[in-house]
């Protein structure tokens, strides 16, 4: 009988032993996951930053972003902005959550194979832009692209200047392609030589493309033409996809348009 309490007990001891370490495992798990979600969010904000070069090390990230970034929500057929009024769980800024909205049966929307050049089959009716102003005058707009790579889908920000032809840089925060290869979208030697680069040509024909290989400095071409990331083809060609299937009429092509005429 005392052998059977004795085992009942180490029973009991070992059940609470598991009981409070799962408990603290489950703290520590809801305590990090929260930290990993603020750390995403700051990371996402460094990246517009970096796009539209608002980023330098040792910038305060959030302070900045307030300051300078103006998020707005827009309607990609019509190019239309989404007023407050007409927010909700799933249409607002400060929660807005792309993969939810392209997957809603509403707000979201298949693209016709023929059409779904960067690869992403599906896409959402609506985005989150963000304006950068000067003195109450558009200096730069920043717009959220993303599309298939050799490995993953890389999602990222394709800045352009006031002009709004002209590319004022590109950062990816997100892909997993291979390190040393298409993981070259990271590299800030490669994501400079985009500054300057023409996307469009004086009648807002959309011109940008990223070869397979070098661009040769002397072509009439140089211009809108940026090099290739080496040994990266699918990655390269999946870049260039996906950049020029946001810059047309399926993407923001509306949007653009009502800024250029000043709407």
């Amino acid at each position: 009988m005392a052998q059977q309490d004795s085992v009942k007990k180490i029973v009991l001891v070992a059940l609470g032993v598991c009981l409070v370490c799962s408990l603290l495992v489950s703290s520590v798990a809801v305590g990090l996951a929260a930290r990993q979600d603020e750390n995403r969010r700051l990371d996402k904000i460094k990246n517009i930053l970096r796009a539209a070069d608002l980023y330098s090390d040792g910038v305060d990230v959030g302070k900045t972003y307030a300051e300078k970034v103006e998020p707005v929500l827009i309607e990609l057929s019509s190019g239309e902005t989404v007023g407050e009024d007409q927010f909700n769980e799933f249409l607002n800024i400060e929660n807005f959550n792309m993969d939810e909205v392209t997957n809603h049966p509403e707000y979201g929307e298949a693209i016709p194979r023929d059409e779904d050049i960067g690869g992403i089959s599906r896409k959402p009716k609506y985005m989150v832009v963000y304006l950068v102003k000067e003195n109450d005058q558009l200096s730069k707009v920043i717009l959220p692209v993303h599309g298939k790579g050799l490995w993953s889908t890389l999602y990222g920000f394709l800045s352009l200047n006031n002009d709004l032809k002209t590319v004022s840089g590109i950062t990816f925060y997100q892909h997993a392609e291979t390190p040393g290869l298409g993981g070259e979208v990271d590299n800030p030697r490669w994501q400079a030589i985009w500054k300057g680069k023409n996307a469009f040509d004086e009648s807002g024909g959309l011109i940008i493309q990223v070869l397979k290989g070098q661009v040769d400095p002397s072509s009439p071409n140089a211009g809108h033409q940026i090099d290739g990331l080496a040994g990266a083809t699918i990655t390269t060609r999946g870049v260039d996809n996906f950049v020029k299937y946001w810059l047309t009429e399926n993407g923001y092509g509306p949007f653009l348009n009502k800024l250029r005429e000043g709407n």
